[in-house]
């Protein structure tokens, strides 16, 4: 039983000590991912261990101080996306109507074809602006129905499970789609027009995930976002960033992502809001994000219900409010931290023998950029 333990221990140990090295290798980062269960079976195995343990014995002493470490360790980086910690975003408290914008992000699993369930999702939360992920040319004919309301589109169906659709009621302006590092991943950015006039620069993205047999190694994932958010740095303009990052809100890489765009993310203070694996209770974890400007307060937050994907959607109410700027603080990069962000996206780039750069490409096959006019 204690050689059990204290291989199980090590292992736990080993789980999380090998992302603190923040090398790129997909069976490395992937630890980055289940803290919050890492840190549920760290808790059990100490108080099992506990029963065990001969305090006499050195090499046990070791492996239980090494496994406490681990258990402090991850709860320090979960515990920011927990109601114990101050929100990052402040609750609305005044705002007009008109400068209000909500935004339901759902990746709706390719193969899945529940579409009429998504659609029900839609009409619950009638948001502003719908971005869905994995669409293929199925999916958009699947949800054709959403243009009768949604008059603005911004389209790229692929096959590939990075197809991108984005449904607005809200005027798009200047919308392009656009290949970072990889042409076969989209992303997409426009501004979009509220009520009030105001302009918000969004930007939605979907790159790959650390896996064995596309993305070995996570070297562009991280450019991609990193490029992203470089780009809306301190632009002073309301500005918000979603998608399926791939990537977990606590991880290095999303957290120098944060510093390197200046944006906020309401969850911290709020809670984890997993959105991922819908079908599976054990092993879920927060993919789907929405980053914004401090110019924004929030009015809701909410996690979608499962509806046939293996992911939930994600449903955000923003509002601009005058005192907002001076009421929250956005993150900052130190001098260091900036130097990490230029390596990495350059480290990205050497890695893609793609067209490098923010190019938008209209004339590829399968965009579709459309204003649908009612009769």
């Amino acid at each position: 039983m204690k050689i059990l333990l204290i291989a199980l221990a090590l292992l736990l140990v080993a789980a999380t000590a090998l992302p603190i090295l923040r090398f790129d290798q997909w069976w490395i980062r992937v630890f980055d991912f289940p803290r919050g269960q890492i840190a549920v079976a760290g808790v059990l195995l100490v108080a099992v261990y506990l029963y065990f343990w001969d305090p006499h014995r050195v090499h046990e002493s070791l492996v239980l101080g090494l496994l406490v470490l681990a258990v402090i360790f991850q709860l320090v980086k979960i515990v920011p996306y927990t109601v114990l910690m101050p929100k990052q975003v402040l609750d609305a408290e005044s705002g007009s109507d008109d400068d209000r914008l909500s935004l339901l992000v759902a990746n709706v699993l390719m193969e899945n074809r529940e579409s009429a369930a998504f659609l029900d999702v839609v009409r619950e939360y009638d948001p502003d602006v719908v971005v869905t992920l994995e669409t293929d040319d199925w999916w958009e004919q699947a949800l054709s129905p959403l243009e009768g309301t949604y008059r603005h589109t911004l389209k790229y169906p692929l096959g590939n499970t990075y197809g991108m659709l984005v449904y607005s009621r809200l005027e798009m302006v200047d919308p392009k789609v656009r290949f970072i590092l990889d042409d076969t991943i989209p992303s997409m950015q426009m501004q979009l027009v509220l009520p009030s006039g105001a302009r918000v620069h969004a930007h939605f993205v979907h790159p790959d995930p650390p896996n064995p047999r596309h993305a070995t190694e996570t070297t562009k994932r991280d450019a991609e976002l990193l490029i992203v958010g470089r780009e809306v740095d301190r632009r002073d303009r309301p500005t918000l960033i979603a998608g399926d990052l791939n990537d977990v809100a606590w991880s290095y890489t999303t957290t120098l992502f944060q510093k390197a765009s200046g944006l906020l993310d309401p969850r911290i203070g709020r809670g984890l809001y997993n959105t991922y694996n819908a079908k599976n209770v054990f092993m879920r974890w927060p993919l789907d994000h929405v980053f914004h400007s401090e110019h924004f307060k929030l009015v809701r937050m909410e996690r979608g219900p499962a509806w046939g994907s293996d992911h939930f959607p994600i449903f955000v109410e923003l509002v601009l409010e005058s005192d907002a700027e001076a009421r929250q603080d956005e993150p900052q990069t130190s001098r260091a931290e900036a130097e990490e962000v230029d390596e990495a996206i350059e480290d990205g780039r050497q890695q893609s023998d793609q067209r490098q750069g923010m190019n938008a490409y209209p004339s590829l096959p399968g965009f579709r950029a459309q204003e649908a006019h009612l009769a």
